[in-house]
C-alpha cells in the first residue's frame, strides 16, 4: 500500500496529547494522538479567507513519550508524516479511511512558553516578563531541561557552517578561500601560516 508524505507547518496543538501504552511486538510501545491544526489564508483584500485544516496525528514509541512530556494544547509544532488509506469491508460495504502518522516534529515553541502552556501559568498567553522571573525565589525555580532525545532542533544555519569549518580545519582539509555550504563569508582567510 502506497504512502503519501504530508506536511503540516506552522500548526498548534487543539488539545492535550493523548499517551497510552499498545501491545507491541516486542513489548509495550508507546502511542500519542494528537490534533494538530493549521490555518492558511487565501486571496487578498475584502475577498481574503481563512481557512482551517484539523488533523489527527499518531506518534510512536520514545517520539509519543516525549510529545506527551513536551507538548500542551495551544503548542505550536511543524510535523512531517504520511498519509495511510486504511479501507476495510464492514457487513458488505466498504469503509473508507485515512491514518495519518507523524515521522518528524519540531517543537517550534520556547523552553519558557512551552513550560508555562503546560503549568497553565502567567506566560500561557503571552510570556512571561523579566520582573516576573526575578520576583520568584531562587531556590524555587525549576533547573532548565534538555530538549527531548527523539525532538530535531532548529540550528542556525550560520552556526552549522561555523562547525563544518572547524571540523574541516582539524582534519587538514581545509582550504584558504574556498566557499563552504551557506557562510561564504567562512572561507575568507584561512589558517595562519
Amino acid at each position: 500500500m502506497a504512502n503519501v508524505q504530508v506536511i503540516q507547518r506552522h500548526a498548534h496543538l487543539a488539545g492535550a496529547v493523548k499517551l497510552e501504552f499498545v501491545n507491541g511486538r516486542e513489548g509495550k510501545i508507546a502511542k500519542a494522538v494528537l490534533a494538530a491544526i493549521s490555518n492558511t489564508r487565501r486571496g487578498s483584500g475584502d475577498s481574503r479567507e481563512e481557512e482551517s485544516t484539523a488533523i489527527q496525528w499518531k506518534l510512536w514509541g520514545k517520539q509519543a513519550e516525549n510529545a506527551a512530556e513536551y507538548l500542551g494544547k495551544g503548542s505550536h509544532v511543524n510535523i512531517v508524516g504520511r498519509l495511510r488509506n486504511n479501507n476495510y469491508e464492514k457487513d458488505g460495504e466498504t469503509v473508507y479511511g485515512m491514518a495519518f502518522t507523524a515521522e518528524e516534529i519540531d517543537y517550534l515553541d520556547s523552553r519558557a512558553e512551552s513550560e508555562a502552556r503546560r503549568n497553565g501559568g502567567p506566560g500561557a498567553e503571552g510570556g512571561t516578563s523579566s520582573a516576573e522571573h526575578s520576583s520568584t525565589p531562587a531556590a524555587s525555580r525549576k533547573p532548565p531541561q534538555r530538549a527531548p532525545a527523539g525532538a530535531r532542533r532548529r540550528l542556525n544555519p550560520h552556526r552549522v557552517g561555523v562547525m563544518l569549518l572547524s571540523r574541516a580545519r582539524r582534519s587538514g582539509s581545509w582550504q584558504p578561500g574556498r566557499r563552504r555550504g551557506c557562510c561564504p563569508n567562512l572561507a575568507v582567510g584561512g589558517p595562519s601560516e
